[in-house]
């Protein structure tokens, strides 16, 4: 039972809010233990309301995902989790998040608001609309780093959310190319945006958001404000990482089939060394 709880609350995801530590990197305050402390804590709710939306996302999505061969072992699905004691455990996490939240600071806890309001949208009308539903997951990571830097009370640059916003795009376009390749006419079954969606089309879009990715990486490293505040171009030395990073990825979702590329790139070696490596770099150049 256990092992099931850990599985719908996929705790293996919730790497991807670490995103909320960005601004706390990048406004050079890394090794200021009370802002960790700050930064930390509001990881941790977002990793309680992530969680949370998980569940519901999974008591909503239990009968389609049955359809899914790698989803119908999902405890709802599966029937070892009711869908009643689910939404218990899913009100609780998001309560819990949302007070924690509050107590941070008023403007974070509207960000995890918005959040949570945003997701179970997505869940309930705008997940079923291609390319609508991975915009609104950028979005979720975009108030990641937004609700970063408010909790700490600094200044996050318009290039850095727009990177964020388009990486998370080309990890959603990658995913989404990963199902319906797996799938094939029954994906819509299973996913009813992937309907929406080609091959082709997902191709061009990996291709579109990776090279924006890139520019927003680099016009940050070079702009006015960057160059001023840590005197100097040396944030365009880590650029490598993000590009091998980014063509990893996209390897992955061609050569993968076993599991989604999002699930395989936290447990690609190449990548987390390469994001060990440019994190490492980056504190090189800033500190």
């Amino acid at each position: 039972m256990i092992a099931d709880w850990l599985r719908i609350l996929r705790p293996a995801h919730w790497v991807k809010n670490l995103f909320v530590l960005a601004p706390l990197l990048f406004a050079q305050h890394l090794f200021d233990w009370r802002l960790w402390t700050l930064s930390a804590a509001a990881a941790g709710s977002f990793c309680l309301l992530s969680g949370g939306v998980y569940v519901f996302n999974d008591v909503l999505d239990a009968e389609r995902d049955r359809l899914h061969p790698l989803k119908a072992r999902r405890p709802v699905a599966a029937g070892r989790i009711s869908s009643a004691q689910a939404l218990v455990v899913a009100a609780c996490l998001t309560g819990v998040a949302l007070c924690v939240a509050f107590w941070l600071q008023t403007r974070f806890g509207a960000v995890c608001a918005g959040y949570l309001v945003l997701n179970v949208l997505y869940s309930l009308v705008l997940k079923r609309v291609a390319f609508i539903d991975v915009s609104i997951i950028a979005t979720g990571f975009v108030l990641r780093v937004v609700g970063g830097a408010l909790v700490i009370q600094v200044v996050i640059s318009g290039w850095v959310v727009a990177c964020t916003f388009f990486l998370a795009c080309l990890l959603g376009f990658g995913k989404r190319r990963h199902e319906l390749a797996g799938l094939g006419t029954a994906s819509p079954l299973s996913r009813p945006a992937l309907g929406g969606y080609s091959l082709g089309s997902l191709r061009w879009a990996e291709r579109a958001t990776a090279a924006v990715t890139v520019l927003a990486y680099l016009a940050y490293t070079i702009a006015p404000g960057t160059v001023a505040k840590f005197g100097g171009y040396q944030l365009v030395f880590t650029l490598p990482f993000p590009i091998f990073g980014i063509v990893r990825f996209l390897q992955l979702v061609e050569s993968r089939r076993d599991k989604a590329p999002t699930e395989a790139l936290v447990t690609d070696f190449p990548s987390t060394f390469n994001l060990a490596a440019w994190v490492i770099v980056v504190v090189i150049a800033l500190y």
